[in-house]
C-alpha cells in the first residue's frame, strides 16, 4: 500500500482521506500553507501520520527557504490534541543548524521508525490481546481509524488486526463509525476491504449493545495523547466506549508508538481538546440550536486494560510496577 505520507520529488505527498472510500486520491502539497490546511481539514490525520506531517512540513519550509520557525510554529499548533504533530516538528527542527538536508534526513528517518514502532507496538499488543481473550477466533471492535491511514505505513490499534489476521485468528471486526467525519465507517471499513478482514459497521451508539449480547472479546483504539499518569485522550467516543467494556468485562486495549506519550502532562484534565464546527451537527436541527462538538475525550487510565507502545506495556505514573488491570 502507498504510505499515508511521503517525501516525493520537493513535495509532502499525502493520501487524502477526505476522499476516501470514493476515491483514492494523493495530494501533492508544496508549500507549508497547503500542508496546515491539509492538516486541519483531516486529509491528513491520526497521530502518527501527524508526527510525520510535522517533520516533513519542517524540511518542506527549510528547502523553500522560508522562515522555518515560524513555520514550525505554525504546524505545531494547527491540531492542539495530538502531541505528535509538535514532536515531529521539534525533532525535525532540532537538525536546522546542520543544514536543510540534515532536516529532510531526520524527517525521513522518523518516516521509516515510524512504520516498525509500530509494527512493534501492535504485536505486542496482539499477544495482550491473546492473553486476555480465550475464544478463538477473536471478535474485534474498533473505534475510529488507527491503521495504516494513522500512521506512515502500517498503523497503531488496527495493527493489531494485521498481526492477528496473518494467523487466521479474527472471526470479524465490529466497526463503530465514529464522529466527526465518519472515520470508522469511511476508513477503517475501507482498510478491512482492502485487506479481506471481514467486519460490520456499526453506529457509535450501538458499541455497549454489542458488547451486552456477547459479541466483543475485546475493544482496540489508538491515541492522540497519552498523559504521563496513563489517561489517553482520543477521538469522541472512546471513553463510552472503556465505561461500556468495563461494565461488560471485556479488555479494553489502546496501542500508539512511544512519542503519543506526553510527560509534560501529568493527566488528562491538561489535555487541550479540540471542538469541530458547529455545522457538522445543525443541518436538521432548528434553527440557532447551540452545540457541542468535541473531537476528542480523555479516557481514565484506571478504565483501560493495557496502553501498549513499541516499548511493551506502559505502566504510567499512577501505575504500580507489575499491576495491570483484568477485565
Amino acid at each position: 500500500m502507498h504510505r499515508t505520507i511521503d517525501w516525493v520529488d520537493g513535495a509532502v505527498v499525502v493520501i487524502d482521506q477526505t476522499a476516501l472510500p470514493a476515491e483514492f486520491r494523493l495530494l501533492e502539497l508544496r508549500t507549508v500553507g497547503e500542508l496546515v490546511d491539509a492538516v486541519r481539514r483531516l486529509a491528513v490525520r491520526g497521530a502518527p501520520a501527524l508526527g510525520a506531517a510535522g517533520a516533513l512540513g519542517v524540511a518542506l519550509s527549510a528547502h523553500r527557504g522560508g522562515d522555518v520557525r515560524k513555520d514550525a510554529e505554525l504546524l505545531a499548533t494547527a491540531r492542539p490534541t495530538a502531541v505528535n504533530l509538535a514532536w515531529g516538528v521539534e525533532r525535525a527542527l532540532a537538525k536546522l543548524d546542520q543544514g536543510k538536508d540534515a532536516v529532510l534526513a531526520e524527517a525521513l528517518a522518523l518516516l521509516a521508525e515510524d512504520e516498525e514502532l509500530n509494527k512493534t507496538a501492535s504485536r505486542h499488543a496482539a499477544e495482550i490481546v491473546l492473553a486476555e481473550c480465550p475464544r478463538r477466533p477473536l471478535r474485534l471492535l474498533s473505534h475510529c481509524n488507527a491503521g495504516r491511514l494513522a500512521t506512515v505505513g502500517w498503523g497503531s490499534a488496527l495493527g493489531v488486526v494485521w498481526h492477528l489476521h496473518e494467523r487466521g485468528l479474527v472471526e470479524e471486526v465490529l466497526v463503530d463509525e465514529t464522529r466527526p467525519l465518519l472515520q470508522g465507517a469511511r476508513l477503517t471499513a475501507w482498510e478491512l476491504a482492502q485487506a479481506n478482514v471481514p467486519y460490520r459497521v456499526q453506529p457509535d451508539s450501538a458499541a455497549a449493545a454489542a458488547m451486552a449480547r456477547g459479541m466483543v472479546d475485546c475493544v482496540l483504539v489508538g491515541a492522540d495523547r497519552i498523559a504521563a499518569n496513563g489517561d489517553v485522550a482520543n477521538k469522541i467516543g472512546t471513553y463510552g466506549l472503556a465505561i461500556a467494556a468495563k461494565h461488560h468485562g471485556v479488555p479494553f486495549v489502546v496501542v500508539a508508538p512511544s512519542s503519543t506519550v506526553d510527560n509534560e502532562v501529568a493527566d488528562g484534565a491538561g489535555v487541550t481538546i479540540e471542538e469541530r464546527d458547529a455545522g457538522e451537527l445543525t443541518e436538521r436541527t432548528p434553527e440557532g440550536a447551540k452545540v457541542f462538538n468535541p473531537a476528542f475525550d480523555v479516557t481514565p487510565f484506571d478504565l483501560i486494560t493495557a496502553v501498549v507502545t513499541e516499548e511493551g506495556i506502559f505502566r504510567g505514573a499512577a501505575r504500580s510496577p507489575g499491576h495491570r488491570r483484568s477485565p
